[in-house]
């Protein structure tokens, strides 16, 4: 099932988290503890959903080009994974040893951290600047599984460098894309 993003109101204070990373022996960490210096990019994501798949090695480059510039990634998994086992906790591992990514991974088993940013899909995508104000959400970019466009994170991107230049955000942000979190 194809679901949009609910878009959460622009200038929102992003809701405190703490949850456990299963790559670091189920550490707690907080939104407090990850957040970047400049900006902090929340992307709500699973390991077997397709959308997920389609953009997750083009999210990591984008990690990479980004990260050193003060924005940070953190993901989060909230699907049940009782009735999808493919997401649990020792499968997020997998996934990211597999997919080869360096941002924290976190697992949010009560789902209440997805439903105070009104995550909707996988991947959904929720930028904030410094002060943790909501600047961007939405898509990545154009690209969906078998729409034939080439995956570019153009729509990250451009908020990502109108936050560093100073610039104002595009008043157009369309809404990710993706397979529904698995709620309970």
């Amino acid at each position: 099932m194809n679901t949009p993003s609910n878009m959460l109101a622009l200038g929102t204070k992003a809701p405190f988290f703490e949850l456990p990373n299963p790559s670091k022996a189920n550490e707690i960490q907080s939104l407090e503890d990850l957040k970047g210096e400049k900006g902090t990019l929340v992307i709500f994501m699973c390991n077997h959903c397709p959308f997920v798949l389609h953009v997750i090695d083009k999210i990591n480059e984008l990690y990479e080009d980004y990260n050193d510039k003060g924005i940070e990634f953190i993901a989060i998994n909230a699907n049940d994974v009782e009735k999808y086992p493919a997401d649990a906790p020792e499968k997020m591992i997998e996934f990211q040893i597999e997919r080869n990514f360096d941002f924290p991974y976190l697992y949010d088993e009560s789902q209440a951290v997805a439903k105070a940013y009104d995550a909707a899909c996988t991947p959904d995508f929720y930028f904030f600047d410094g002060k943790l104000d909501l600047i961007y959400r939405g898509q990545m970019d154009d690209s969906r599984p078998g729409n034939n466009k080439d995956v570019t994170g153009e729509d990250l991107i451009i908020a990502f460098e109108n936050l560093l230049l100073g610039e104002p955000q595009e008043e157009i942000q369309r809404p990710s894309m993706g397979c529904n979190i698995k709620w309970k």
